[in-house]
């Protein structure tokens, strides 16, 4: 399917309101999110049967020519074919004219874009095939892409299809000034139930002039950390830090408190079929308020951060970190993931980009910044996390180590003028002595994992071997074992 791409001058960016729906609007909407992953489950089903009927066909000995056609899953594919059953199907036969066709479309394409992501997985990153969505564990949303979609023009009002008006909690002129001035095109719009609330997110094509940084010759390595969040040297000399807020340890007592009266309740048992009790449902909600009021501090707090440095150099320079790696640290990963590392260089990336043009470097993952003595540029041979405090051994230099990994990332962002952005790519890098030869210590690729003759959809699932993974005739065999 060709991607969207937006006017010259334009970029696409999302506005999100929260809504206030009426209990008749808050049932329309579960009701419409039901449908999407009821769809999405029919046709991961409906896809994977073939797979399990060929399966079957060949422990016979059915010869390849005679076997069950491989059912295609492009977004016409399956628009057809649910089309065709949603009016015999039990599952969707009386109430499927409830909702939308936007709802089902919804499930459909994500469970196109499942396969697909899963078949072009086999020459990258391995990923599993796709698999039904739980209603207990399933994310709530659905997206509506025609229709009626628009901002009322009293600013407290949107309009969907099917769903009607509903009432935004917050004033929506921020969207609705560039609607009436034309520089802004909704695109779609998605709704979603999250931290307790229902939101909805316009996907706009807005025109957007890039700004000026306030410092447009000044480059700044930022060094993240978990007792302090980030210290930016910038090439001036300047050494700033900013504090980690740790807005989770603050409300650990609040939630042990919390916690502590959910668990005296009587809660929900899916082994016995038990409900949930009117006061475990109470104590849930509160202890459910301070983990979303955790989340909000949070997201503020680091949009705060990537919006002022965004904003005032002309090129930043960060590191490559491998968050999910460092996760698994078990005395770390609270504190790191309270941090949010891989939220801030999402938000740099798209900030610098398409705000004000500023450039931003991607260090190597296997540069040195805190083992390279931002005054010589020798190279530590082993650096301990616990030794806080770097020493040089060739000059003599004794500073901070978060401060001097910082520096030497803001070295590396003026040295890199020209080239790709990767800072490890870069002819430009100074070069630097490594003591124990290449510092990659962990694994290039995965070991595989033996997978027994369980569910379609396992590791080692049918991949295709075309470079294209819409509707066409197989040329080789789907492996599913």
């Amino acid at each position: 399917m060709k991607k969207f791409q937006p006017q010259p001058g334009f970029v696409v960016q999302a506005f999100r309101f929260a809504l206030d729906p009426n209990a008749t609007q808050e049932h329309a909407l579960r009701s419409h999110c039901g449908a999407a992953r009821a769809a999405y489950n029919w046709a991961v089903g409906w896809v994977e049967a073939s797979w399990w009927q060929r399966r079957a066909e060949e422990s016979y000995g059915v010869p390849e020519e005679s076997l069950t056609e491989w059912r295609p899953w492009s977004l016409p594919a399956l628009r057809k074919a649910f089309n065709e059953t949603k009016h015999t199907d039990p599952r969707f036969a009386a109430w499927w004219e409830e909702n939308s066709k936007e709802a089902y479309n919804t499930g459909l394409a994500n469970a196109s874009a499942a396969f697909d992501n899963y078949a072009k997985s086999k020459n990258g990153k391995r990923m599993g095939a796709p698999r039904f969505k739980s209603k207990r564990k399933a994310r709530v949303s659905c997206r509506f892409t025609t229709g009626t979609i628009r901002v009322d023009t009293d600013g407290r009002h949107v309009t969907l299809p099917r769903l009607g008006t509903l009432r935004t909690h917050e004033p929506t002129v921020k969207l609705l000034a560039r609607v009436q001035a034309g520089t802004a095109r909704i695109l779609s719009a998605t709704v979603r139930h999250e931290r307790g609330r229902w939101f909805v997110s316009f996907q706009v094509e807005v025109k957007r002039d890039l700004e000026r940084v306030a410092r447009p010759d000044v480059a700044v390595g930022i060094d993240l950390g978990v007792k302090t969040l980030a210290v930016m040297a910038d090439s001036t000399g300047e050494i700033r830090t900013v504090a980690n807020p740790g807005h989770y340890d603050a409300a650990r007592k609040q939630l042990c408190r919390a916690s502590r009266t959910v668990s005296r309740r009587q809660g929900p048992d899916r082994r016995t079929g038990r409900k949930p009790s009117k006061r475990w449902e109470k104590a849930n909600a509160a202890r459910n308020k301070v983990h979303h009021r955790v989340a909000n501090l949070r997201e503020d707090a680091l949009h705060k951060l990537t919006t002022a440095v965004a904003a005032e150099y002309g090129t930043v320079a960060v590191e490559d970190l491998n968050v999910a790696g460092m996760l698994k640290n078990r005395r770390l990963a609270r504190r790191i993931a309270d941090a949010g590392f891989g939220e801030i260089r999402r938000q740099l990336d798209y900030k610098t980009r398409q705000r004000h043009a500023t450039r931003l470097v991607v260090a190597n993952r296997w540069y040195p910044s805190s083992k390279t003595c931002s005054g010589c540029g020798a190279v530590k041979a082993k650096l301990p996390l616990h030794i806080r405090t770097y020493q040089c051994d060739a000059c003599h230099l004794v500073i901070d180590r978060d401060d001097n990994a910082a520096r030497n990332l803001a070295a590396l962002a003026a040295a890199v003028v020209t080239g790709t952005g990767v800072a490890g790519d870069q002819d430009t890098a100074p070069a630097v002595s490594k003591p124990r030869g290449a510092d990659q210590k962990t694994r290039a690729t995965r070991t595989r994992r033996k997978t027994s003759a369980g569910r379609a959809g396992g590791a080692t699932l049918p991949h295709q071997r075309q470079t294209e993974t819409r509707d066409r005739t197989q040329a080789e065999a789907l492996t599913l074992w």
